[in-house]
């Protein structure tokens, strides 16, 4: 038997799209011999569709596609479909509307099988909408005797022989196996992070040995909103051994054999993955800002250059992504502007090729003093004039953006989004924050690995020292720790949920780190503010971020509690 997988790219609400992308995938799975199919969890509609699923007539259309691809797949082909399917008893016995689903199409319908198992953590909400299925759920392919064994994503993240403990009471795995499935197929819609896929890996290759049952995994591709998703759709056999392996960050189709005399998969080919997690994250980025601009509705980006490593990266990403033709880079100095910062920009804007354009803003800076000049008497220069100049240049990039229909990217890192070192209606300005999940030392880590072979990014980028450039002499490290502390610090308190003592006995300043919890706490109302940001972390402010914004909760290094009111915190975090 030959399986193949569909590693597609669907768009979330495109049904008529997403339906010619399974189609096209199954007349070449027909071409190249396959007996069956796979596609990504919810393939027909996208993942995720979140609110789309209380529209009624979303869910009638989804029906209707389905009906209708059908009628357009190769007689000779199986195929699974990641679908919706309406909870007929929902009403008698109460539960959710819908179940998240996958049909079995050969000349028909002939089977749906509904996923149990409903992650609500992190970027998941799936219980919001959807009744877990309740039964094992197995298929078999005439005339092949093969049972094969049907999971959707979350089905297989229960092993509690793997994790150390069961995260939910069922264990799909486990009854498939009691059922006597000869295959396990898993339909997925899996959110990339950085070195995810060695996890995935790693579970899968463990199941499989476990029970002595092959496993073949199918994931999209796609970045839609703030998620990215990787592919990497993979295969292993009896004894936990990889045979097969999709590309990483691209459609592909992938198709294996199944001997059903072994009752096992056979090799097949094994595409190789990202060099390192710098090359990984590079590659999540780029698909990020080019499925978002392309399912928005966009063709260029806008962006300001201010000469720094931030808008320099973030550059460099959109280039890659739309082409160099489709980018425009604007540089908007101030009297506090640096020379090198200019040049280093122009520079940038050279080695990609970009088009750019200029906008001194000195004149508007003068403008605003003399409105506010009566106002502003008896007052010592300060934040507020300084993210003035932030402010006028995010109204520039904005009427840019309105009047020739380019979508804007924010430059501002994960590391100034944390403790609110931004500006509201200024630099935090967009459509989309491309680097809002890349601390500032991995910024640097990517240019770095895209400078190895040529100079992409100036060296004198890399080199200076980072500054807003608001007032003359200005440097981060003014109001802000060094980058490699304070991403220390962000990544024990953020991500790995370390409190204020557990941070200071890993050897940091325990004032430093107060003040790091106080700014991070504090910025919560910019970033329910900010655009959306692509999300390459465990840890990201984005769907899966669901803090307060009016809190009185913040602890410290000496483990007292205190109110948002005593904190003494720097007056960029306010801005």
């Amino acid at each position: 038997m030959k399986i193949a997988i569909a590693q597609i790219n669907p768009t979330v609400g495109d049904l008529a799209g997403n339906r010619q992308k399974i189609l096209t995938a199954a007349q070449e799975a027909a071409a190249q011999g396959a007996d069956l199919l796979l596609t990504p969890e919810l393939s027909l509609c996208g993942y995720p569709p979140r609110d789309l699923l209380l529209d009624p007539s979303f869910i009638t259309a989804i029906t209707s596609t389905l009906q209708q691809l059908v009628q357009e797949l190769p007689p000779q082909l199986a195929v699974l479909v990641g679908c919706v399917e309406l909870n007929t008893q929902a009403y008698i016995s109460g539960g959710k509307p819908l179940f998240n689903s996958v049909a079995l199409l050969h000349q028909g319908i002939q089977q749906t099988f509904h996923k149990r198992l409903l992650p609500t953590y992190d970027v998941f909400d799936e219980n919001r909408y959807f009744e877990p299925g309740q039964e094992t759920q197995f298929f078999t392919i005439n005339p092949s005797p093969l049972k094969i064994g049907v999971t959707i994503c979350e089905d297989l993240w229960n092993d509690e022989e793997f994790w150390g403990k069961r995260h939910y009471a069922v264990s799909p795995i486990t009854d498939l196996i009691e059922a006597g499935v000869d295959l396990i197929v898993n339909l997925s819609a899996s959110p990339y992070s950085v070195a995810k896929q060695q996890l995935r890996e790693a579970m899968l290759s463990h199941a499989a040995s476990r029970y002595r049952c092959p496993i073949l995994y199918t994931n999209q591709i796609a970045a839609n909103d703030d998620l990215i998703f990787d592919g990497c759709s993979v295969g292993f056999n009896c004894n936990g051994k990889m045979v097969c392996r999709a590309a990483a960050f691209e459609p592909d189709l992938l198709v294996v054999e199944l001997d059903e005399e072994k009752q096992d998969l056979q090799p097949s080919r094994i595409a190789s993955m990202p060099e390192n997690d710098d090359a990984e994250i590079w590659q999540a980025l780029v698909l990020g800002v080019k499925d978002y601009t392309r399912k928005c509705g966009f063709s260029k980006v806008v962006i300001g250059l201010s000469g720094g490593v931030d808008s320099a990266l973030v550059t460099t990403i959109a280039t890659a992504a739309l082409g160099k033709e489709n980018v425009l880079g604007v540089l908007m100095p101030s009297p506090y502007s640096s020379e090198h910062s200019v040049k280093d920009a122009l520079q940038l804007a050279t080695n990609l090729g970009i088009q750019t354009q200029t906008l001194p803003i000195e004149e508007l800076m003068q403008g605003y003093d003399k409105t506010l000049v009566s106002l502003f008497a008896n007052t010592e220069f300060g934040l507020a004039e300084e993210n003035i100049q932030s402010r006028i240049r995010g109204n520039l990039l904005m009427a840019i953006s309105n009047k020739f229909g380019h979508l804007l990217l924010s430059t501002g890192n994960k590391s100034e989004m944390a403790v609110g070192y931004c500006t509201l209606y200024g630099d935090m300005n967009g459509g989309l924050a491309v680097i809002a999940d890349v601390p500032k030392t991995r910024v640097y880590s990517l240019c770095r690995w895209l400078n190895q072979h040529s100079e992409v990014i100036p060296e004198n980028i890399l080199t200076k020292a980072p500054s807003a450039e608001l007032k003359p002499g200005q440097v981060d490290q003014d109001s802000l720790p060094s980058y490699d502390v304070l991403d220390d610090i962000l990544e024990r308190f953020i991500c790995n949920h370390e409190s204020a003592s557990q941070i200071t006995e890993a050897g940091h300043d325990p004032t430093i780190v107060d003040l790091v919890i106080k700014m991070v706490v504090r910025a919560e109302f910019k970033r329910r503010q900010a655009p959306p940001g692509l999300k390459v972390t465990d840890r990201a402010f984005g769907t899966g971020w669901r803090m307060p914004i009016a809190n009185k909760w913040i602890s410290t290094s000496s483990d007292q509690t205190h109110t948002l009111e005593q904190t003494s915190l720097t007056s960029q975090t306010l801005a």
